[in-house]
């Protein structure tokens, strides 16, 4: 049985983009769907207050498009969520990949057939189309998490997911918010929202370690590496973290007391995960090399924030530093320092549910 294409992609995301263009270098017909109404996956749906991204922006983009520098330039060195967009949908045009994609679809199911060697690929639209290579795009946070919290629909105020932000932008002047959880998301909106909001209460599980972005312009240092491009996105593919540096081979506990703290802030002030992580060779399998570093981090918490028992609260304790996400920031310890500001510990003060007017706790 002859496919209707070669291949079928599920999502148009910064993935689902890469292939169109590789799979097309390759001479294959294409056939891709899309559940949102544009391109971005990710940059698509997570619109919230201070998204951005936490890999530098010069490794985060496409190494296909050689001559990108010709009619792109990164402003920063983390970027925003809508500059990421504004970047999708600039080699989106350039290289015509919109034509292969159908928007505002899902697909519903795929199926093997082995006598013909094709999959069958059905969606909600009523599509039907046969290919020999399917090709899941979708990610690994492409279905959002239900919140399973009692009364979660009760709630008689606005109620907004990091996961499916409003494309417009959400007013939280003068208003009461209270923000569920601490993740990535909730450390990059925390600080904005706190800006707008007249009060902010925080509510959390788990404490994140995160260590400061320092974001600003792209360094001289970051665009001279660049000089030699193929050579720099070859070492990137060949790096354990898509990002390239040589790795370290030293010990945490090779070297003196001292030394050790300077490398700490040195990484501290950089502002850059791989290079945290990459400080010195057994962080990550070495307990007490790690905790010496969270130890470190901890220091740092209760140096940003004034009260000392919202430090503490703030203050991982039960696991190791790149257990979780590390996480990058901009001010967010320093967010809790501000009057109007509020963190909740559900540890000792668990969630109970939602109501019409607020949150309720233990």
């Amino acid at each position: 049985m002859t496919p209707d294409v070669d291949a079928v992609v599920v999502g148009a995301g910064i993935a689902g983009l890469c292939l169109i263009h590789r799979l097309r270098e390759r001479g294959c017909a294409v056939r891709v769907f899309e559940a949102a109404d544009d391109i971005g996956g990710t940059w698509y749906w997570n619109r919230y207050p201070g998204a951005r991204v936490d890999i530098p922006s010069l490794d985060y983009m496409y190494s296909f498009d050689s001559d990108w520098q010709r009619d792109w330039q990164w402003s920063e060195k983390y970027a925003t969520g809508p500059e990421i967009l504004r970047y999708l949908n600039h080699v989106a045009d350039k290289f015509d990949l919109r034509r292969d994609i159908t928007f505002g679809t899902r697909v519903t199911q795929a199926h093997w057939d082995n006598d013909a060697a094709v999959w069958h690929v059905r969606t909600d639209h009523g599509d039907h189309v046969t290919c020999r290579h399917l090709v899941m795009a979708t990610g690994c946070l492409s279905i959002p998490k239900e919140p399973d919290i009692a009364g979660v629909g009760q709630f008689a105020g606005e109620t907004y997911y990091t996961s499916s932000w409003p494309h417009e932008p959400v007013d939280f002047a003068g208003k009461r918010v209270g923000v569920i959880g601490t993740g990535s998301s909730g450390i990059q909106s925390i600080p904005l929202i706190a800006a707008q909001a007249a009060q902010l209460t925080v509510f959390q599980r788990t404490p994140c370690f995160s260590i400061p972005a320092h974001n600003g312009p792209v360094s001289a240092d970051k665009q001279a590496a660049l000089a030699d491009e193929p050579a720099y996105r070859a070492a990137a593919r060949a790096s354990f973290g898509g990002v390239p540096q040589e790795r370290t081979l030293i010990p945490t506990f090779a070297v003196p007391e001292a030394y050790r703290q300077q490398r700490y802030e040195r990484a501290w002030q950089i502002g850059e995960l791989l290079e945290t992580l990459n400080m010195f060779s057994d962080l990550m399998s070495n307990p007490a090399a790690n905790e010496s570093f969270a130890n470190f981090v901890r220091d740092k918490i209760r140096a940003a924030v004034d009260d000392p028992q919202i430090a503490m609260t703030l203050c991982p304790t039960d696991y190791p530093v790149g257990a979780k996400r590390l996480c990058l920031d901009t001010n967010y310890y320093a967010t809790f320092n501000q009057p109007h500001v509020r963190l909740v510990d559900l540890r000792t003060n668990p969630l109970v549910g939602i109501t019409e007017t607020g949150v309720d706790t233990t």
